[in-house]
C-alpha cells in the first residue's frame, strides 16, 4: 500500500521525499503485470506489458478477494502496440489509445500482444465499486470530445472522455486522455484542485528526450515533480495539479471519489498561487 502524506507533510519533503510520496515509475515490465495500491480512495494502478505470452490480471493478496474484480471496476488503455484484452471469455482488439472498461463481476480478464517485439502496454486504473456495469470497448474517435485552449496561450489540446455519466457508465472512475497539440506544452492551467475526489496522470507521448514539469501541492504552497515517459503522478484532493512540457505530450487522468461530475472542481486563479 502506498501512503500519500498530508498537506502539511508536503510542505517540508525534499525533492527526493515528493518523488517516493507522489511519483509511480515502475509500471511497465516487460512479460509481467506490476499493480499498486494507493490510499487515494482505493485507488489501484497497473502497468501490464505481455511479449511472447498472454497475462492473466492477478489477484494479490491486498484484495482480500476471490479475483480482481470481484468488488472492483477497471478502466484501460493501451498506450503501445496492438494487442487484446479477454474478459471472461470475450477477446476486445486493443489497438493504441482504445480504451476497455471491465465492470465488477468479471473474473477473468487475459492481455495479449499482436507482436512481441512491439508490445500492447496497458494502463490499469481500478476503484472500489458499488454497482454491476458491463464491459464496454471504446475508441478515441468514439468518445466525447473538446477542443481546449488556444495556440497564444502554448495550451491547444483534446480532451476525449473514455467513462463517464453520459457515456459508458461506472460505479465511480471517470476517466480520458488528453494530447496536445505542435506548439503546445501546458495543460490545465490556471489549475484547480478536486475536494471530493482523486485524481492520478499518467504522462506519455513525450519524445526521447522530453520530459513535463507537474505543478502540485497547496495553491499557496507549490510545488513541481519531474516526469518523464510512463511515469504517474498522484493527485489528492488538495492538491492543485497541473503541468508544462518541454515538448507536446497525451496524458491519461483517471478520477475517483463521491462525485462523478467532470465539473466539480475547485478553480484556483493566477493571484492565489504562491
Amino acid at each position: 500500500m502506498h501512503y500519500i502524506p498530508s498537506p502539511t507533510e508536503a510542505r517540508r519533503m525534499t525533492t527526493a521525499e515528493l518523488r517516493a510520496a507522489f511519483l509511480v515509475d515502475d509500471l511497465w515490465l516487460a512479460g509481467e503485470a506490476t499493480i499498486r495500491f494507493v490510499d487515494l480512495d482505493r485507488v489501484a494502478l497497473g502497468g501490464v506489458v505481455p511479449t511472447k505470452e498472454p497475462v492473466l490480471l492477478p489477484n494479490p493478496p491486498e484484495l482480500a478477494a476471490a479475483f480482481f474484480t470481484e468488488r472492483r471496476e477497471v478502466g484501460v488503455v493501451n498506450i503501445g502496440g496492438p494487442g487484446s484484452v479477454g474478459v471472461d471469455g470475450k477477446v476486445h482488439a486493443m489497438a493504441n489509445r482504445d480504451g476497455l472498461y471491465v465492470g465488477r463481476g468479471s473474473r477473468e480478464v487475459i492481455f495479449a500482444s499482436d507482436d512481441p517485439a512491439r508490445p500492447a502496454r496497458y494502463y490499469l486504473v481500478s476503484y472500489p465499486a458499488h454497482a454491476d456495469h458491463p464491459t464496454a470497448h471504446v475508441k478515441p474517435g468514439e468518445v466525447f470530445t473538446a477542443e481546449l485552449g488556444s495556440q497564444e496561450g502554448a495550451n491547444r489540446r483534446v480532451l476525449r472522455r473514455y467513462f463517464h455519466p453520459e457515456g459508458v457508465r461506472t460505479a465511480q472512475l471517470v476517466m480520458g486522455v488528453t494530447t496536445l497539440e505542435p506548439g503546445s506544452v501546458w495543460n490545465t492551467f490556471p489549475p484547480h484542485t478536486h475536494a471530493r475526489r482523486t485524481e492520478v496522470y499518467l504522462y506519455f507521448g513525450l519524445p526521447a528526450d522530453g520530459l513535463v514539469f507537474h505543478m502540485m501541492g497547496e495553491p499557496t504552497e507549490t510545488r513541481d515533480l519531474v516526469v518523464r515517459e510512463g511515469e504517474v503522478v498522484l493527485s489528492p484532493g488538495w492538491s492543485i495539479h497541473a503541468g508544462v512540457g518541454t515538448a507536446p505530450y497525451t496524458f491519461c487522468w483517471a478520477m475517483g471519489g463521491e462525485n462523478q461530475a467532470f465539473g466539480d472542481m475547485q478553480a484556483v486563479t493566477l493571484d492565489d498561487l504562491q
